[in-house]
């Protein structure tokens, strides 16, 4: 326990310290270059303090070596800069030149910062998601972990991600039915930011994957949330997986839940299908009485005009032209083509006459589907 504190103190401090560096080196990029800048001069002597500091720490592991090197290239070029406070043109030329220089180590360092940051990073995901006991902990990870993937592409990061096997990790806590449904909803928003972080790669991932069927099988509102949200990314390819796995009567299923937040998520995510879902998709879901069950969401509390109400409580949000919403996102979407378009339109008014109970609301749904409803 001894040994493991005082590896956790060293493992702080050499953050604490790699941080200021990071940010000095920073500064010392975007600072302008003038005859007398104080702002220049402060960052130069705050640098050589940090380089002190640095040298016992960062000598005593072997991965900051290069980053060590890279500090004492930068210490030579700031002592260059601190003697020469000339006034004169070759002075300033000669300043400028090494100041050049030493922003670009600085930017060096930069970069061998970022890098070192996100191995440890991935290793310490890796030994918290294998290792500990600890949910929380695990969720406080992956947040970690996503929050750093959000900021974009990196070649480097993706290579560590790749090799350490991060995706099948997080997947197999995803399906994991012993763990919580909270470290299962974080696992699948990770799986959401990593197809964003890269979709050539993790795409592939996803699609061969066990993702899709677990997110149907928790089937909470943030489970088909995220399943909704890979749906606009991979759009008809992961449809057609659903489809052929027999998971749209599931999805079409939900749109009946007691709990209305589930409801509406169901009704997102079926409007998205809708949208990029192929022929076989679209036949799936009528077949599996999704109009009925639209016009059911229409007739229940939930629908009507509260329109008000809907704008305050996304899940108060109305179904009053479920079905017209639905026929849109066909009648626009990628999936169809234009006679299939057509045909599928006859067949959703087929059964809204079928499905009224009334002359009346059988005219006023026809009307909506005819005329078109903004989804």
């Amino acid at each position: 326990m001894g040994e493991a504190s005082t590896k956790y103190n060293d493992d702080q401090r050499v953050l604490t310290v790699l941080k200021a560096i990071k940010k000095a080196s920073k500064d010392l990029h975007t600072t302008p270059i003038s005859f007398t800048n104080t702002s220049q001069s402060a960052i130069v002597k705050y640098l050589l303090e940090l380089k002190n500091e640095a040298n016992s720490i960062l000598s005593a592991d072997p991965s900051l070596l290069n980053l060590s090197r890279l500090l004492n290239s930068l210490k030579s070029l700031l002592d260059k800069l601190q003697s020469s406070q000339g006034y004169g043109v070759r002075s300033f030329i000669r300043r400028q030149f090494t100041y050049y220089e030493a922003s670009r180590v600085g930017s060096a360092i930069m970069d061998e910062i970022k890098a070192w940051s996100d191995h440890e990073s991935l290793k310490n995901i890796v030994k918290t998601m294998e290792e500990s006991g600890d949910e929380d902990e695990k969720i406080e990870v992956l947040k970690e972990f996503q929050s750093r993937i959000s900021q974009g592409f990196d070649s480097d990061l993706q290579d560590l991600i790749l090799r350490t096997k991060i995706f099948s990790i997080i997947e197999s806590i995803l399906c994991d039915s012993q763990c919580s449904i909270g470290i299962r909803e974080e696992s699948a928003a990770v799986i959401v930011s990593l197809v964003k972080f890269n979709k050539d790669v993790f795409v592939g991932f996803v699609l061969m994957g066990p993702t899709i069927r677990a997110l149907i099988s928790i089937s909470s509102s943030r489970s088909i949330q995220v399943l909704t949200s890979l749906i606009k990314l991979i759009k008809s390819p992961l449809i057609d997986i659903i489809e052929s796995n027999g998971e749209i009567p599931k999805i079409i299923g939900l749109l009946s839940s007691p709990d209305l937040a589930i409801q509406v998520v169901a009704m997102d995510c079926v409007l998205e299908i809708g949208y990029f879902g192929r022929r076989e998709a679209i036949e799936a879901m009528l077949e599996d009485g999704l109009v009925e069950k639209l016009m059911a969401l229409q007739r229940s509390e939930n629908g009507g005009e509260n329109e008000a109400e809907a704008e305050t409580d996304p899940k108060k949000r109305t179904f009053s032209d479920c079905v017209a919403s639905f026929a849109v996102q066909m009648e626009v979407g990628e999936g169809l083509r234009q006679r299939e378009k057509r045909e599928f339109k006859l067949e959703v008014l087929k059964r809204v006459r079928e499905a009224s109970v009334s002359e009346a609301e059988a005219a006023t749904i026809a009307a909506q589907v005819l005329w078109g409803s903004s989804p």
